[in-house]
């Protein structure tokens, strides 16, 4: 996910004006695009229009964007695919919930055209410069593939939502150092994107609930640390 020729973005609100600016500003900038009113036509759409990330509103008529994202995120073609939550809902369970279930940025409205353009170009690198470590950690009955996104535990496939994953393979990557909650924004989420301190806590609960408690220790006052023993 380098150059912005031959990324598509879908676009889903249900303010049709809201659309019309995105599609206009990302079309400027070169990527493909594609723009729809609801969650029920954004499931639709996926379905020729495999896209590499998607700005997706909360509050929709049909299917709202928290449950848009749930089902996008069971959805193995779009692994790789970012989400980023575009609202006018800034309250912070708003925020957790949809870090929570896998999004990738959070930003409320107005929507400042530049600055989200700027963001979407971030996210972007990011993910090309994540994409040069495809080693595969193996720890025991654990094996991460960075290669695949995929985690093997006890024998069977675990399925992680992208940050949950991203945040479990840097944590194993420095096995036993502590990493502060801003550490981890900082490499998980990038200084781009402004994100909870909490954020960090539901993501390393998730992550726990389906490997066990085993892996990530927290240590008191400091932060979280992948233990080997």
């Amino acid at each position: 996910m380098g150059d912005k020729k031959g990324k598509k973005v879908l676009i889903v609100d249900d303010e049709q004006d809201i659309l019309e600016l995105l599609k206009y500003n990302l079309k400027k900038e070169g990527y493909e695009v594609k723009a729809v009113s609801d969650g029920l036509q954004a499931m639709d759409a996926i379905k020729n229009f495999l896209p590499d990330l998607v700005l997706l509103d909360i509050m929709m008529p049909n299917l709202d964007g928290v449950e848009t994202c749930r089902q996008m995120r069971e959805i193995s073609d779009l692994e790789q695919t970012y989400i980023i939550f575009l609202t006018a809902r800034s309250e912070e369970y708003s925020e957790v919930a949809a870090f929570d279930i896998g999004a990738d940025d959070y930003i409320t409205k107005p929507i400042k055209p530049r600055a989200l353009m700027s963001r979407i170009s971030a996210i972007f690198r990011r993910g090309v410069q994540n994409k040069k470590d495809n080693a595969i950690i193996q720890i025991g009955e654990l094996t991460i593939d960075k290669s695949s996104y995929t985690i093997i535990f006890n024998g069977q496939q675990v399925t992680l939502p992208k940050k949950e994953f991203e945040l479990l393979y840097f944590l194993a990557q420095n096995p036993n150092k502590v990493f502060s909650r801003d550490d981890l924004l900082q490499n998980i989420w990038g200084s781009d994107v402004y994100v909870l301190a909490r954020t960090v806590d539901v993501h390393i609960r998730k992550v726990r609930e389906k490997i066990g408690e085993g892996f990530i220790k927290t240590v008191k006052g400091v932060g979280y640390k992948f233990e080997l023993n």
